[in-house]
């Protein structure tokens, strides 16, 4: 994406209301696919819509989970291009409360991450796809537009990770059953950006800062991952988020 273009001015400063005055009911006059874009980091935003230019409608966009939610429920885009690490669960909170109110609108996730247990998160939520941010502006035009037409999308250097980690079900026409990971699968999405972080080695208070939460809520969550996973100290931790590339 380029990198130099300037971020878009929101009145409202994080988290505020944001978009082109659009609504839901509406629809691109010339059959665009109507976008809404998810991200917390303005430049980036500012970077896709450059990338994109005509060749969708961006009707909005959106820097916190609340707000994501709250817009695309108003707006009903066609897709959703949403960032995976943000505060308050990321992406995979804004596809799953979506998901519950309106299962027509389709995700399309946008990481710096290749993790396996990312992309397993946010398609098990009910995103159609994931790519990287490494991908150009006509590829994920492309991307955009398939998902739009239903089918699923990942970065080529997913797609053997895709291929072992989902088993297509026969009975269920471009549907995907995931491979679960018992112990991974316990634990919530704002446990795991605090067990990442943890084994990164950052401090409790690093983590706070970096997840904008009280030292007292990372000392909290750590306490119950190591409970769930029946681990008793921090480098035990490390090495079990190491084994299965949470890093």
């Amino acid at each position: 994406m380029s990198p130099d273009v300037s971020p878009d001015e929101s009145p409202g400063g994080s988290g505020a209301r944001r978009g082109d005055g659009s609504s839901g009911a509406a629809s691109a006059a010339d059959g665009r696919v109507r976008v809404f874009l998810v991200d917390d980091h303005h430049l980036f935003l500012s970077g896709v819509r450059a990338e994109l230019g005509d060749s969708v409608d961006v009707i909005g966009d959106a820097d916190e989970v609340a707000a994501a939610i709250e817009l695309i429920g108003e707006r009903l885009p066609d897709v959703v291009l949403v960032d995976v690490h943000m505060p308050d669960g990321g992406g995979r909170a804004v596809i799953e409360a979506i998901g519950r109110t309106h299962p027509e609108v389709r995700f399309l996730a946008l990481s710096v991450s290749d993790a396996a247990e990312d992309v397993i998160g946010v398609i098990r939520a009910g995103a159609r796809g994931y790519v990287t941010k490494t991908i150009s502006g006509p590829e994920l035009t492309g991307a955009i537009r398939r998902v739009a037409d239903g089918d699923a999308v990942f970065s080529p250097r997913l797609a053997g990770f895709v291929l072992d980690a989902f088993a297509a079900d026969p009975e269920r026409r471009g549907d995907m059953v995931p491979s679960f990971d018992p112990e991974l699968d316990q634990i919530t999405p704002r446990e795991r950006e605090v067990l990442r972080l943890i084994a990164r080695g950052y401090a409790y208070k690093e983590v706070a800062r970096e997840l904008s939460i009280s030292i007292k809520t990372v000392e909290s969550h750590v306490s119950a991952v190591l409970r769930k996973l029946q681990l008793s100290s921090r480098h035990q931790l490390t090495r079990w988020a190491t084994e299965r590339r949470l890093l």
